[in-house]
């Protein structure tokens, strides 16, 4: 992109070192402003004048910088470099120091009504963790990254819910209740490549409130009922069928009893009835008159 900027080191002298210049240049001045008064009763050296305000101004040279903190430097408008390592150093008074924190950032982002591919209102938020990765890209190139990240981060969660199910699809694929996982990777990689420009990292993205909209969510929960009760009446239809067919090839194998045709329709009632039915069975007792 046009007028990019990339980060580089600068250039800095440990503080431990300028510092004892510096107090000497101190104490130079100091004697020169007091010597002439003291010992000869006449006027300050005006070398030491001068070098007050010098002095005053060689102190903001220095810079403090703690762990996982960096210091951007801007010299007259332009970029001179940034400082990453923890310390006490000393750059070019004229420099224009920016710090920012390095460390891990937790964004919480606000419940987002998006619509899933199905066309289905949902309710959606997400937590993404983030860092500052190039200084110089954060400080130049976008106005806020604060911000910024917020932003991309909301549209990075619209864009990655709209493109998949709340329950997958006809396949039971692409869903978002129940892969978060792959959900959690494609919000990685969607805010990463929306926050390249500002030299942003994306440590972790995972989605924190996941429901349907209030408008729908009755008809929903009632839709997942429905299709928990059929998915479990059919595992019972099958297992049924499979516990008849046996008892039935066993009677006849084993030649417990002998069953006509209307024997084995009644037996296959009564069992599936037994085996199928929500209630329990009551014991009927046939009694025939011959």
């Amino acid at each position: 992109m046009a007028g990019q900027v990339d980060e580089r080191g600068a250039g800095a002298l440990s503080g431990w070192l300028a510092l004892p210049l510096w107090l000497g240049g101190v104490a130079v001045a100091a004697w020169s402003l007091i010597a002439p008064v003291a010992l000869r009763g006449g006027d300050p050296a005006v070398a030491g004048i001068l070098a007050v305000p010098v002095l005053a101004f060689l102190l903001k040279g220095f810079v403090v910088l703690e762990p996982n903190q960096a210091a951007v430097l801007v010299f007259f408008g332009k970029y001179a470099g940034s400082l990453r390592d923890d310390g006490f150093f000393w750059v070019n008074p004229f420099y224009a120091k920016h710090k920012l924190s390095l460390r891990a950032h937790n964004l919480n982002t606000p419940t987002l009504k998006v619509n899933d591919s199905a066309g289905n209102p949902i309710e959606v938020a997400a937590v993404i963790v983030w860092r500052v990765a190039d200084t110089a890209r954060a400080t130049f190139d976008v106005e806020n990254y604060y911000e910024y990240v917020t932003m991309q981060s909301e549209s990075a969660v619209r864009q990655v819910v709209s493109a998949r199910w709340y329950d997958g699809d006809e396949n039971g694929a692409n869903s978002l209740r129940g892969d978060l996982d792959m959900v959690a990777r494609l919000l990685v990689d969607s805010i990463q490549s929306h926050c390249e420009l500002a030299g942003l990292e994306i440590l972790e993205a995972r989605i924190s409130h996941l429901a349907y909209a209030p408008e729908i969510a009755g008809a929903m929960l009632r839709r997942q009922q429905a299709v928990a009760v059929v998915a479990a009446r059919t595992q019972i239809v099958e297992g049924a069928v499979g516990m008849v067919s046996l008892a039935m090839e066993r009677l006849e194998n084993e030649g417990v009893v002998r069953l006509d045709d209307v024997a084995r329709v009644r037996l296959v009632t009564n069992l599936m009835t037994v085996l199928v039915g929500d209630s329990e069975t009551q014991p009927v007792l046939s009694v025939d008159h011959d």
